[in-house]
């Protein structure tokens, strides 16, 4: 009689790196503005510009969570719609 080898359960596959990355244009005072972490990266634009930018990632981030999902886990439409959601008015 023979035995079936025993099936291991594979670990789930982790999601696939991704990331945003905002570019504000619109500087004009020469500042080199910069923010990073590790889900998005915001470059350039003027001190309201960046900040936005920064301010919506972070609420981006925090609905993704509040969805129990991570960003490679969206579609292109869903993304949208919360950014667009956590974009300051």
């Amino acid at each position: 009689m023979s035995k079936k080898p025993a099936k291991t359960k594979r670990p789930a596959p982790k999601p696939a790196p991704s990331a945003l990355l905002g570019l504000g244009l619109d500087n004009t005072d020469g500042h080199k503005r910069v923010t990073q972490s590790e889900q998005f990266a915001i470059v350039g634009g003027s001190e309201e510009t960046h900040g936005r930018m920064t301010e919506t990632a972070i609420k981006t981030f925090e609905e993704l969570k509040h969805r129990g999902k991570h960003l490679s886990q969206v579609c292109r439409d869903e993304l949208a719609e919360i950014i667009h959601k956590s974009t300051p008015r």
